[in-house]
């Protein structure tokens, strides 16, 4: 067929053979008919696949283990879309009906899919069903697509099928392309997950079933256009009052979550940050932080963590100090109580719990104003990547990182990492790392401590009560050959819960929470991360 035809060939009349050839402008026409449905088609696998990495991002959010997250959702989808391009069959008589009904109710699910499973999160604990139901919902949509799309374009312009599925796909992995870079660096930064996947669905909307009013018309009854109508108004009314509710919806969902009042929340690129209070029987207030649900400190307790893990580690040479992670600045503070510190650099990758630590007035009273202090420089950047391209020294290091459950942090508690930080380590200095907890996951403690040995250094274990966290635990390490003593600086202030006993018997274990032979966690085999997730094994 030529590309000047929709219809050649001959036809013999009464006269004899006559050519029958399509008027020009029937053929622009047609194109721009073409060009509409491939701009759908563009649109409509965009919106596809920010539902799918929607789903995946609130799973790894609310639950952890991003690869377990993405792993789910991405096999059942898959699974899905096979049994939606079997169940388009039938509905292959009717095209473009079908396909604005199609695209109206995934608009509806896939929009409104990221705010029913965070309630479900919050308030009926469905969230793992309710994924999976949602994943095949979604994904049994998406699967009708592709048939139904193919015998829209068949339509417009007689052409090979094998044509019409090539350029289908070709622009349906496009618009791929744009779905999954839109939805971290635009969607989620300026909307968030809710807001951002009932955007993506008025537009799914507008672009499914706007195409078949538009470019179909002529193939829907007058009847079924007025329903067709009447539905996108439906769906997008729907879903822009639901966006227009969704803040305070967030607002009361969130507070569900959490036992005390939420004194301030917000999403940042990296996590949700939380921070809620209440004032005790006694007048004690108890600010608590939160990211991505998981408790960081509690200001009734939270010295008794800091004191252990810093105090140690700056027990010998303390001139220059990096700390990584640790960003809410308590940390620091404990740094440099230090009479000897001269200079502290504050390496944490959310510049958003920074800022807090540096302007919020309940945690700069926390945190005596630590990242602010004109020995401290403070660095947004990623600890493994920065280490890599670190040229000094430190007398001390502490490794202040969130629990290693899920696989993003999973690298911070890697051989890799630690043999970065001990080439960062002036001669003789000390490194100490917070290691979980020797009760309630035995595993990762003595895997952290297995993989500090085995990056180089001599370790020894402690652990100490902290009543928020319960029994915690701490890695202290040194370059040198002999583990560096458990010891105070003598020359610092006397902390609140430590003392030269106490410290001391902190590296005492009971026979049942004693560290055991572990395996050590690298890059290639994040281990800890399945340790972490255990309980009590």
């Amino acid at each position: 067929m030529s590309a000047g035809r929709l219809d050649a060939g001959s036809a013999r009349g009464p006269g004899g053979p006559e050519d029958r050839r399509v008027d020009p402008s029937e053929i622009r026409a047609a194109r721009r008919r073409r060009a509409l449905v491939l701009l759908a088609v563009f649109t409509c696998a965009a919106c596809g696949l920010v539902y799918e990495l929607a789903l995946i991002a609130q799973g790894a959010y609310l639950l952890g283990n991003s690869i377990t997250q993405a792993s789910v959702v991405l096999s059942v989808m898959v699974f899905a879309m096979g049994l939606g391009s079997l169940a388009a069959k039938p509905l292959l008589r009717s095209p473009a009906i079908a396909f604005a009904v199609l695209e109206a109710v995934l608009a509806l699910v896939g929009g409104l899919s990221v705010l029913v499973l965070y309630a479900a999160f919050a308030w009926l604990d469905l969230y793992r069903p309710g994924v999976v139901v949602a994943a095949v919902a979604v994904g049994v949509l998406v699967g009708a697509e592709i048939p139904l799309l193919t015998a829209l374009l068949q339509r417009i312009r007689r052409q090979d099928a094998e044509r019409v599925v090539a350029d289908l796909f070709a622009v349906d992995y496009l618009g791929a392309l744009l779905g999954g870079l839109a939805f971290p660096f635009l969607l989620l930064p300026l909307l968030g997950q809710i807001r951002g996947a009932l955007a993506v669905g008025v537009v799914n909307a507008l672009a499914g079933v706007g195409v078949v009013l538009g470019v179909f018309r002529d193939q829907v009854p007058p009847a079924a256009r007025r329903a067709l109508g009447a539905g996108l108004v439906a769906v997008v009314a729907v879903l822009a009052c639901t966006f227009a509710l969704a803040t305070r919806f967030e607002t009361t969902a969130r507070q569900e979550l959490y036992a005390d009042p939420v004194v301030h929340s917000e999403r940042s690129a990296y996590q949700e940050i939380v921070l809620t209070e209440s004032i005790s029987l006694g007048g004690r207030r108890d600010l608590r932080m939160f990211l991505d649900g998981d408790l960081q400190f509690s200001s009734v307790d939270e010295y008794r963590y800091h004191e252990a893990l810093v105090r140690p580690a700056l027990a010998g040479p303390a001139g220059d100090v990096l700390v990584l992670g640790g960003g809410d600045g308590l940390a620091m503070r404990e740094v440099l109580r230090h009479p000897g510190v001269r200079r502290a650099v504050e390496v944490e990758l959310d510049p958003a719990v920074l800022e807090l630590a540096r302007t919020d007035s309940r945690l700069v009273d926390l945190n005596d104003g630590a990242l602010t202090d004109p020995r401290v420089e403070v660095v947004t950047a990623d600890a493994f990547s920065w280490l890599r391209g670190a040229r000094e020294r430190f007398d001390a290091i502490v490794v202040d990182m969130p629990d290693p459950d899920n696989s993003a942090v999973a690298k911070l508690y890697s051989v890799e990492f630690y043999t970065l930080a001990r080439r960062a380590l002036a001669p003789g200095g000390r490194m100490v790392v917070q290691a979980g907890s020797p009760y309630f996951t035995p595993r990762s403690f003595s895997c952290v401590l297995a993989t500090v040995r085995a990056a180089g250094f001599a370790a020894v274990p402690y652990h100490v009560d902290v009543p928020t966290f319960g029994d915690w635990g701490f890695v202290l390490a040194g370059t040198r050959a002999d583990p560096p003593p458990l010891a105070l600086a003598p020359d610092a202030p006397a902390p609140r819960s430590l003392d030269r006993a106490s410290l001391t018997a902190a590296g005492t274990f009971p026979p049942d929470r004693a560290p055991r032979p572990e395996r050590p966690s690298t890059l290639d085999d994040p281990r800890i991360t399945r340790y972490a997730q255990q309980w009590q094994d």
